[in-house]
């Protein structure tokens, strides 16, 4: 078993140096993130798949603006023999927003804001600046009390003043010599940042420092962004466990066991805990005890992030199949079936579901009823 998970996490990346750190390269190959949309007032802003910032204006579903960010560097470790790369830069965690700016974090090693009330996408700051790069970031950003926070592939975590985009702070919570890669997102309650690692570890951090408060130990690497509710941390692991874990000493609560790695956030709902698996099942459970109050098989990998409206959550497979589950009785409808991946987080507003596809379009259906609207594009300028 750990032969097989540590096999295809090799595989995956290997997919992700290949197809995105020599994209500048070879002519041909696009670069291609699994960012999700995240709503702000009535836009929405979503990393491309053909490398874009996008902003679309969710009530006529005209573009605000894009903005292509290129990666213009010849010092970094991504930069390939053949010179400079001006390669589309890939996007895989969610932009957010703060204030007037829109936030997101480059696989080549770039964080950048972008002024949200701009009609051309105008850059407001990245860092670090000029030529210098980081580690590609994989997970997303997060932010708290005018502070960014977010894990490079390289396992650095990093604070920055939302505003001004200089660095705070910086640490390797696992130690410099191990170096394992961060991609999961981080969350911030209180004082505290909880972040998971390859190394098999969830570390708890003091926002102020980043100096470490406790650690959690699991079996396998933690790719999931945790979720905070009534002092407890709940994430899963590609050791396919399932832990509730106390957010003030790390001890663990109560773990439960799928067929699968859990590679995706969980949604909370009065206490009762929903989390998908790539095994194909909704796990529905206890969220104090962590006792099973259903499973429902949907019968295709889960590892998109899913999205509340009302009283259902909306889940996407990795095969493109949107469903409703009821939360009320845990009964799963059927929406729609756009067959085509789909491995970036759902957004919605107003009852309409958005998420991005492979084809370059921004997806639309109402969550109500299943319909499926005409597709955004997001290709081109």
């Amino acid at each position: 078993m750990k032969k097989s998970i540590f096999k295809i996490l090799l595989i995956v990346t290997v997919m992700l140096v290949v197809g995105l750190g020599i994209s500048g390269c070879i002519s041909g190959i696009t670069a291609a993130g699994w960012s999700g949309g995240t709503v702000s007032g009535n836009t929405l802003y979503v990393g491309t798949r053909n490398g874009q910032l996008a902003a679309v204006n969710l009530t006529d579903g005209s573009r605000v603006f894009s903005q292509q960010v290129k990666m213009t560097s010849t010092s970094s470790s991504l930069s390939c023999a053949c010179g400079t790369s001006s390669a589309p830069v890939a996007i895989y965690g969610n932009p957010i927003t703060a204030a007037d700016l829109v936030y997101f974090a480059g696989y080549n090693g770039k964080i950048y804001a972008y002024y949200t009330n701009s009609l051309n996408g105008t850059d407001a700051w990245e860092y670090p600046r000029g030529a210098d790069l980081l580690k590609p970031f994989v997970g997303g950003i997060v932010c708290s009390n005018g502070v960014l926070y977010v894990g490079d592939s390289n396992g650095n975590v990093y604070a920055l003043d939302a505003v001004k985009g200089v660095e705070i702070w910086s640490v390797a919570p696992e130690g410099k010599k191990k170096n394992e890669k961060i991609w999961a997102t981080p969350a911030v309650s209180g004082n505290t940042l909880y972040i998971g690692s390859f190394d098999k570890k969830m570390y708890a951090l003091n926002t102020a420092d980043g100096s470490k408060k406790w650690e959690f130990t699991t079996k396998g690497p933690i790719m999931a962004t945790p979720v905070i509710n009534n002092g407890t941390l709940y994430f899963g692991s590609l050791d396919r466990n399932f832990y509730a874990v106390n957010t003030a000493d790390g001890k663990e609560i109560w773990h439960v066991m799928a067929k699968n790695w859990f590679w995706t956030e969980p949604v909370i709902v009065n206490n009762t805990v929903y989390v998908g698996s790539l095994d194909g099942y909704i796990y529905v459970l206890n969220g104090e005890t962590g006792a099973q109050i259903a499973a429902v098989n949907l019968k295709n990998p889960l590892a998109s992030q899913p999205v509340v409206v009302d009283t259902s959550i909306i889940f996407a497979t990795t095969k493109g199949v949107i469903y409703s589950l009821d939360t009320a009785t845990n009964q799963a409808a059927q929406l729609a079936d756009f067959k085509m991946a789909i491995d970036g987080a759902l957004a919605a507003s107003n009852g309409i579901v958005y998420f991005q596809t492979p084809d370059f379009a921004l997806q639309r259906v109402n969550a109500a009823t299943g319909s499926v609207l005409p597709a955004i594009s997001l290709k081109g300028p």
